[in-house]
């Protein structure tokens, strides 16, 4: 099993506007998950998701460096560590997204599988809700 899922995306929009839009808590309650959050080294952040299938994720930034920011990822009711991590970086056209999950093979046998699947699942999504909110709430592309 690959112990990390990595998505990359280009958005048309300003490096800025991405840096905000995946550090601000109130930009990342709007398009992601209602958030206390900082993007600050040592912060220790609290995701508060809710519906079906969904638990509070929590975690302490590692580096939040512009343009790279890393915090550990803990799903509630474990005491599994992850590790998330953007980085964007400018190009011609606008801003390239680099995010790396890993760790996912410190879960328990089956679970690994089961986790990895969702972290997949859930990460195209959320690059996906990302570029929906940067062009529909912010009109930045």
């Amino acid at each position: 099993m690959k112990d990390f899922i990595i998505k990359e995306h280009t958005f048309t929009h300003t490096i800025d506007k991405v840096w905000n839009a995946i550090t601000k808590t109130e930009e990342i309650s709007t398009w992601f998950i209602k958030a206390d959050f900082k993007a600050e080294a040592g912060y220790q952040y609290t995701f508060y998701s809710s519906g079906e299938d969904c638990t509070q994720i929590s975690g302490v930034v590692k580096e939040a460096d512009p343009y790279t920011l890393v915090y550990t990822w803990v799903v509630q009711d474990t005491e599994v560590e992850t590790l998330v991590k953007w980085q964007l970086e400018t190009t011609d056209s606008g801003t390239k997204l680099y995010l790396k999950h890993s760790g996912i093979s410190n879960y328990p046998g089956d679970t690994a599988v089961k986790m990895f699947s969702s972290f997949d699942g859930g990460w195209t999504n959320c690059v996906s809700e990302l570029e929906k909110y940067l062009i529909q709430e912010v009109h930045a592309g």
